[in-house]
């Protein structure tokens, strides 16, 4: 018997057909005398939608977030109305879902009246999403005679109160979780969990940023000490690539702890950056998995490195980004320009992706993504004024229409000649790149070329990945558990 965390995202819970293959996958496992607490995000559209609402109830158009109160009521009851069988059941938890759309609509009120959405008013308004399905959800499995109980996540993640990306209060949400939701799970049920939620310690919700259910799962998974956490998702698994841009691209049995965070921060979409936070320490194990396709093992995640021929496991990219240079003869062995440059940028909500800098200190730049390039041109040429105006900083330029392609293999470590075989590889399908970044960690190698560029580059650099997967299969290199 082993203890489970499953995490169900959008597209898993996006209507009854997907919940009821969400049932079927839950019943399975309880079945075999597993353990499991399943956190599950909103249904796939909602939280568009409920931001959406927030918006015209600041620009005081009433009608147009009635009319999404009545889209959210008619998802969630063609769930109610498709799964579950006993008309009692069905007017329970269509009175919790009534209640729910009317403190929805009481916050749509206030923003019109206010003529404004606060970050603290958009945590409230997008959290209806999880708390809505979670409960249906739950509703339909109780329905399915399976010992499902309903909770709000932010009764155990305690968070600070940046809005919108709050970061947890580790001690006090171990001490929550791993007390009331163990007692559930000892005494033979399954909490249905919302993802994404927290609270700052006086109960104010929060949330932990777009994609937080799987942040939220590995949390759960990591204070119930469970014996893996189970992302499903709508693919088989983390894939050497994006399969839009090269239809070649193939499921990875396994990657490492290190590697997924880098194909997560880099533009794979299967995981939130910050998932593997929680069970590194813990030594939790990750799988993610297909909910249309159980059958697939998908790809299991862990701490050991494995070797592999080829070193490059995988390719992936991010578009929409602007590359700022930061250039001037005056730079030379001026302490701090760099350092006021990226607080600047912070200061303008910018996260920067990537940061090269030349040897001879007259230039350094970084990644941005598109929509505030010209935000943070601003505040750094604010913060540089007087060097500026001095002549030591010539200019502050931005340049768009670009990509940042990264290749990941934890099996780049310590191996010769990574570098040139990429770059060599590119020099021969001539494309240029425009600046190169390698963390010591040396598990990945990222740079910057034309967004023009990119589908011929992740082609030929994605072949050198799927050698990596091909002579892994020959050789019978597997999982290191």
């Amino acid at each position: 018997m082993a203890r489970y965390t499953m995490k169900f995202g959008g597209t898993s819970v996006g209507s009854p057909e997907a919940i009821a293959q969400v049932v079927e996958i839950v019943k399975g496992f309880l079945a075999e005398g597993h353990e499991l607490a399943v956190v599950v995000s909103a249904m796939a559209g909602v939280t568009d939608m409920l931001l959406e609402s927030a918006t015209a109830a600041a620009a005081r158009d009433r009608a147009k977030y009635l009319a999404i109160s009545d889209v959210l009521r008619q998802m969630h009851s063609s769930v109610i109305e498709g799964l579950i069988d006993s008309e009692a059941d069905r007017a329970a938890i269509e009175t919790e879902m009534e209640e729910l759309l009317r403190s929805h609509l009481e916050l749509c009120e206030a923003v019109y009246i206010l003529g404004e959405v606060t970050p603290r008013i958009s945590d409230a308004l997008v959290s209806f999403g999880e708390r809505l399905s979670s409960r249906v959800i739950a509703a339909v499995m109780r329905a399915g005679a399976l010992p499902a109980r309903q909770f709000d996540s932010d009764a155990f993640i305690v968070t600070d109160n940046q809005f919108g990306d709050a970061e947890p209060i580790w001690d006090e949400t171990e001490a929550r979780v791993a007390g009331p939701l163990r007692q559930e799970l000892d005494a033979g049920l399954t909490p249905i969990i919302t993802g994404f939620i927290g609270a700052t310690p006086d109960g104010t919700i929060t949330t932990l940023g777009r994609g937080g259910s799987d942040y939220s799962a590995a949390i759960f998974a990591a204070y119930l000490d469970c014996d893996e956490l189970v992302i499903w998702t709508d693919v088989d698994g983390v894939m050497t690539t994006d399969p839009r841009l090269d239809e070649r691209a193939r499921v990875l049995p396994y990657v490492s702890y290190q590697e997924i965070g880098e194909l997560a921060f880099y533009g794979a979409k299967v995981l939130h950056p910050k998932t593997v936070q929680p069970i590194i320490n813990r030594g939790v194990p990750l799988r993610v998995r297909n909910t249309f396709n159980p059958d697939h093992s998908g790809t299991l995640v862990g701490a050991r490195t494995q070797a592999s021929a080829t070193v490059i496991k995988a390719v992936t990219g991010i578009r929409d980004v602007s590359m700022l240079t930061v250039s001037g003869r005056g730079m030379l062995g001026v302490p701090g320009i760099a350092g006021r440059t990226f607080l600047a940028s912070a200061n303008a909500g910018a996260n920067i992706l990537m940061i090269s800098q030349s040897s001879s200190e007259q230039s350094f730049c970084f990644t941005v993504v598109d929509p505030l390039a010209q935000a943070v041109k601003s505040a750094v040429e604010t913060e540089l004024q007087r060097e500026i105006q001095h002549n030591n900083v010539d200019s502050v330029d931005v340049l768009s229409d670009i990509v940042i392609i990264t290749v990941v293999g934890s099996g780049m470590r310590g191996t010769p000649g990574v570098a040139g075989r990429v770059f060599s590889l590119l020099g021969e399908n001539r494309i240029n790149v425009l600046a190169i970044a390698q963390g010591s960690s040396e598990c990945s190698i990222s740079f910057i070329i034309a967004e023009e560029d990119l589908e011929k580059a992740v082609g030929e650099l994605h072949s050198l990945a799927l050698e990596t997967v091909e002579n892994d299969r020959i050789n019978g290199v597997g999982s290191p558990y």
